[in-house]
């Protein structure tokens, strides 16, 4: 039976109150990460309301629900933790009660991410109404705890735990109207450089780890800044976007080079007349593709004037161990897999058959958004990490991203989002798995 697009269209278009009024709900609370217990539990309740058959809270507190009695699982993510508020002077309203326009939803989580399981929890709604739920597949909605703090660490938990694997999942990140399929993965990486200290009025009596460190600092900002020419000692990472350097660089092109920057440095000394004998940096490094954990590694333990101070550096990566709302602790390392889905994927297809049969083939939005849209490829990538690192970049299920909202939304001040991204994304959602399974 053909996909009635003109039916799904009408019922998306039919649902725009009640997820503007599920989304303002969800905003009243805050839900930093591992303080999300009021956003699981709204969202449980809506799930409930539009006639999920089954919804459940895992010890981790994450929420799934499942919509259809099918064999096929189809996924639909959205984490529903928010960052913090940084200076509440820099909000023109309240981030906790936002402002409502017949155009607009401003609160802090709207754009990122709160507004996608808005939409998902009504695209399953519409499946339902529409008669869409064939016995080839049910749809799994999960509202994810932790992203903000540690992407990916929900979904190792629900495959692992729960025991939970779809066929592919759909990421409702921000996506400016148009569909994902890939983005950057990204690492934290420790250096620690030992020294001997000393009275600040003799330094020549110990070894100052500040001054090493000053040294391989030089480094990481060659291997940022550096080219990949042959006479060039530390080669960029912009290395990674040649075929000579990389047999992935045709994917590494299209998601973008990877970067390396100093985040934070830490130091230890006896007194400020003293010469510090310890000395830390945290390194943010976003990587494409072809890279992976222990080629990072290996590159920061190359450069120079790491080989120089030889044992009394030590490089490692992060580790994230902190509890969730409901006390679980599941650790994990700081590493978030570089991941790619291919454009000729059926999932790829699937979801731009769905979209254009609905929408046409350019990305559409409200009238402030609408023309930066189209000016960019309906089909792109993200910028910003996603769940996708742990649900397609360490256990290969394939991820697609759709969502509501602007990546440029995600943790500003006044934050926003459009109530007519709402709409399109329940509607994309709703014809999805129909488009996948003929």
């Amino acid at each position: 039976m053909a996909t009635d697009y003109k039916a799904i269209k009408k019922a998306a278009q039919s649902y725009e109150q009640d997820m503007t009024r599920f989304l303002r709900d969800i905003v009243k609370f805050p839900g930093e990460s591992c303080g999300e217990k009021e956003h699981i539990d709204r969202i449980a309740e809506e799930m409930r309301k539009v006639g999920f058959n089954r919804v459940d809270i895992d010890p981790m507190g994450n929420v799934l629900g499942y919509m259809g009695t099918g064999k096929t699982l189809i996924g639909f993510d959205a984490h529903i933790d928010t960052v913090g508020i940084g200076n509440k002077d820099n909000w023109k309203f309240d981030p906790y009660d936002g402002y409502e326009t017949d155009t607009e939803i401003g609160g802090r989580g709207t754009s990122d991410q709160l507004g996608g399981i808005v939409s998902s929890v009504y695209g399953a709604r519409i499946m339902k109404d529409l008669g869409l739920l064939s016995d080839k597949y049910t749809v799994l909605v999960t509202g994810t705890v932790q992203e903000e703090d540690c992407d990916g660490l929900c979904w190792q938990y629900i495959i692992n735990e729960d025991n939970v694997r779809p066929e592919f999942v759909v990421s409702t990140e921000p996506t400016d109207g148009g569909i994902y399929r890939g983005q950057r993965g990204r690492m934290e990486i420790r250096v620690d450089v030992q020294g001997v200290s000393c009275h600040g009025s003799a330094p020549e009596r110990g070894d100052n780890a500040i001054y090493k460190m000053a040294d391989i600092l030089q480094d990481i900002r060659a291997l940022n800044n550096n080219g990949d020419t042959d006479s060039t000692q530390i080669k960029g990472l912009v290395k990674m976007l040649s075929p000579k350097y990389n047999p992935e660089w045709e994917e590494a092109n299209f998601l973008g080079r990877g970067t390396v920057t100093t985040s934070q440095i830490f130091y230890t000394s006896p007194s400020r007349c003293a010469v510090a004998d310890s000395c830390a940096i945290s390194l943010d490094r976003r990587m494409t593709a072809g890279e992976t954990w222990e080629s990072c590694l290996d590159e920061i333990r190359a450069l120079p004037a790491v080989q120089k101070y030889g044992d009394a550096v030590t490089v490692s990566m992060y580790e994230y161990a902190r509890p969730s709302y409901t006390g679980l602790t599941y650790p994990i390392e700081c590493y978030f897999p570089t991941w790619v889905l291919p454009k000729d994927h059926d999932v790829t297809k699937a979801l731009e058959e769905a979209y254009t049969n609905l929408f046409g083939t350019e990305r559409i939005g409200a009238a402030e958004t609408e023309g930066l849209r189209k000016a960019r490829p309906l089909t792109d990538k993200w910028t910003f990490s996603t769940n996708g690192v742990s649900i397609m970049g360490r256990n290969g299920i394939p991820v697609i991203g759709f969502g509501p909202g602007a990546e440029a939304q995600a943790h500003a001040p006044n934050e926003k989002t459009w109530k007519q991204d709402l709409v399109t994304c329940a509607a994309v959602y709703a014809a999805l798995p129909s488009a996948y399974i003929k």
